[in-house]
């Protein structure tokens, strides 16, 4: 008997298989992102937190059925964990892999520095400069020696390679929550789960988008009804959930001296420092700033004048600092002042 579980907070899993009985060949032929691992076993990946797949898992009960094992499938998208205790986990396994491949460096530089004293020590042991004799009965030693030489040296590089391998890994994954959890990013986050909470409301309330159902005889929008209106009231309850989590960390990040850019910050004829550059602000918007085309040169890119007429819209998000059309003048005028040979 083999089952297919779904859950939202376990993810989409496969229960009764046992080594050899052919389930794995079956699903991993079906290219769907089927995986094992020794904690969990047969598992869908990235399923986790999320809707059951059910075209994924339809398919896959079939296709084991059709190689004679009994496939009953059973799916709650009801039951979730906390979005914190889904953070928490990630950080978590990031920790891990940092560990993991931290230990999988170290070994690598051990494994280098060995081989690499190896073959200094069979070289040191040849005399500087001495040939090999063709036809002496060392011959075939130095021959074997030189050999060894060089395939120590071409471990040690290689070991050495894997070492920098590793050891980028795991500063990648030292890195993963302050990288998830820095403003831009998280900004940006929220941005994205607020169009998805207006699709999903649209769906709810029957409104014209790609989530909400049609009348079959109509072809008209519906409002959600059925086994789908329990799917959307979940989805927006683990938006809200998310919504929630990030915005009350942007405001510990406001709390603790981050500066967050918004529309109050800006007004027309200020400036907007982006890359490096400041560029004079043609208009404001609730979610981003009309700038002069990003491409043109200089450190000041006013909104006349330039070689590129176009112009670039940039989200708050992407903002590193401001000037008022004030203090900028003030900033040329004080550069004209300075002349080349006093600076």
């Amino acid at each position: 008997m083999i089952t297919i579980r779904h859950t939202r907070a376990e993810g989409t899993l496969i229960e009764g298989s046992r080594k050899g009985d052919g389930v794995w060949e079956v699903l991993r032929d079906q290219r769907r992102n089927w995986k094992f691992s020794r904690s969990i076993g047969l598992h869908l990946g990235q399923s986790r937190d999320k809707a059951a797949k059910t075209w994924i898992i339809d398919a896959a009960a079939t296709a084991l059925r059709a190689a004679g094992h009994v496939v009953t499938v059973e799916i709650d998208d009801a039951e979730r964990r906390s979005f914190a205790e889904a953070e928490a986990e990630r950080y978590e396994r990031a920790e891990d892999r940092a560990e993991t491949f931290s230990g999988f460096a170290q070994n690598a530089v051990a494994r280098s520095d060995a081989a690499y004293a190896t073959a200094h020590q069979i070289a040191d042991m040849i005399p500087m400069g001495q040939p090999i004799l063709v036809g002496h009965h060392s011959e075939r030693r130095h021959r074997r020696d030189l050999d060894r030489i060089d395939n120590g040296m071409r471990r040690s590089v290689e070991e050495g390679r894997k070492a920098e391998h590793y050891e980028q890994r795991a500063e990648t994954a030292e890195q993963f929550q302050a990288r998830r959890e820095s403003v831009p990013t998280t900004l940006r986050r929220i941005e994205k789960l607020e169009a998805d909470r207006r699709s999903w409301q649209r769906a709810l309330d029957g409104e014209p988008d790609g989530r909400t159902l049609r009348n079959r005889e109509t072809d008209a929008h519906v409002p959600a009804h059925g086994k789908y209106l329990e799917r959307v009231k979940i989805e927006l309850e683990q938006i809200d959930e998310q919504l929630a989590y990030w915005r009350a960390l942007v405001a510990k990040r406001q709390a603790e001296g981050v500066k967050v850019w918004s529309r109050e910050d800006f007004t027309k004829g200020d400036y907007v420092l982006l890359l490096g550059t400041y560029y004079e602000v043609i208009r404001v918007s609730v979610k981003s700033v009309t700038i002069p085309a990003m491409i043109n040169d200089g450190p000041v890119v006013h909104k006349d004048g330039n070689r590129c007429t176009w112009t670039d819209t940039v989200p708050y998000h992407k903002v590193k600092g401001r000037k008022s059309a004030a203090e900028m003048a003030q900033i040329l005028a004080d550069a004209e002042l300075v002349s080349p040979v006093a600076s």
